[in-house]
């Protein structure tokens, strides 16, 4: 029996694999060999010097275009889509190419896989542009109930092809610091950066307001007064690769100056290295806004056995049990709210472990990699394939 064909389209703005990239390519770097067990898929990207043209990620052929130019990269993406004839096309987090790529291969199937409410918005597409985009496709993918319900109030007539897909972590990867192997290594890595006796608060991502970070800096004082030993360490940038800032990054540091040896900024680090900082971190805070869909760095710290502090917006209150696996504050009081949660966390040794052991058994139990394949392949299934 032939298996089904599938391509996976990707925006073009981060090649594939990447040290770099976002959360977009991340997904389906990690979905598309799982699946590709079951399918003949495809994924295109962008090129870089670093990798061929043509390459592979597990058993997924992997074809890589120059993206500068976003014309172009769709023509040759299109192209080489006419001559691969896939069943489906699933195309990442681009309503718009959905219609670009149909003019191209008009037979076949569309799906659309959105990983935010960003590109839905009338600053990235005319309203009749996305109405047109959701009819054509034949189901349209989103990464939390509540981006479901995001989309559905934008597109209510096409709100029946919504499916949720939750993105996973690597449990390998992201290690228990529960086993011996991972205590093993957090001792040393905690030994190593003068962080013995600390309690460590991590932050980890993008240096945005939206991110909420500078409501860390914020409750920091009153924090120290009350736990000397608290050390908040902010990993990220303003951008993803880069260590360029902008000017609210440079007010952050200007707050973080006057709390030396209390606070550390951490350059932007490649995703290689972003295990070993959620392993050797007490706990993760996750201050964002309203419009945070999901938030992998959410069940990435979970995976290491850490409690995560997080604002209750967006998909976070689908992944964190408040009082289980760590807490939810309320986005109107984040600052008072996170510096109460922490307190409780950093004084009692015994809840913060037990929070971070039922914190990798719900990820174990939900938010693998291997789940979201399992759902994927389920939706397949019921488009007949």
């Amino acid at each position: 029996m032939r298996r089904p064909k599938i391509a996976f389209v990707t925006p073009g703005t981060f090649p594939l694999p990447s040290a770099n990239s976002s959360s977009v390519e991340r997904v389906i770097e990690k979905l598309a060999p799982l699946v590709g067990t079951s399918v003949e898929a495809r994924i295109y990207g962008r090129s870089s010097r670093n990798l061929p043209r043509i390459g592979s990620l597990g058993a997924v052929r992997c074809e890589r275009f120059p993206a500068a130019d976003k014309r172009k990269y769709v023509q040759q993406v299109g192209r080489s889509i006419r001559r691969f004839k896939p069943d489906i096309t699933e195309i990442e987090n681009r309503p718009g190419l959905v219609l670009k790529l149909m003019k191209q291969r008009p037979s076949g199937r569309y799906w659309l896989h959105l990983h935010s409410s960003t590109f839905i918005g009338q600053h990235s597409i005319r309203p009749a542009a996305l109405v047109r985009s959701f009819q054509a496709a034949d189901k349209v993918l989103v990464n939390s109930e509540y981006l479901r319900g995001v989309v559905a109030a934008r597109v209510p007539d096409y709100a029946h092809k919504l499916r949720v897909v939750y993105p996973g972590v690597d449990t390998g990867r992201f290690q228990s610091q529960f086993t011996l192997d991972g205590a093993f290594r957090r001792n040393q890595l905690r030994s190593e950066r003068g962080w013995n006796g600390r309690n460590v608060i991590l932050f980890m991502g993008r240096l945005i307001h939206k991110k909420g970070v500078h409501h860390l800096l914020r409750m920091m004082p009153e924090l120290i007064r009350e736990h000397p030993s608290a050390l908040l360490v902010i990993v990220g940038g303003a951008f993803y690769g880069s260590s360029r800032q902008t000017a609210y990054v440079r007010e952050l540091h200007r707050i973080g100056k006057q709390l030396r040896g209390h606070v550390q900024f951490v350059p932007y680090a490649p995703y290689s290295e972003v295990p070993d900082w959620f392993l050797t971190a007490d706990v993760a805070v996750v201050p964002s806004g309203n419009r945070e869909a999901f938030g992998l760095v959410n069940v990435e710290a979970m995976s290491c056995g850490v409690p995560v502090i997080a604002t209750r917006a967006g998909g976070m209150k689908e992944i964190i049990e408040d009082g289980v696996t760590g807490y939810l504050v309320e986005p109107a009081q984040v600052e008072a709210q996170i510096r109460e949660r922490l307190l409780t966390l950093l004084r009692n040794d015994y809840l913060r472990l037990a929070m971070g052991v039922r914190s990798r058994e719900r990820v174990e139990q939900h938010f693998t990699w291997g789940h979201s394949a399992a759902r994927w392949l389920e939706l397949l299934n019921e488009s007949g394939f």
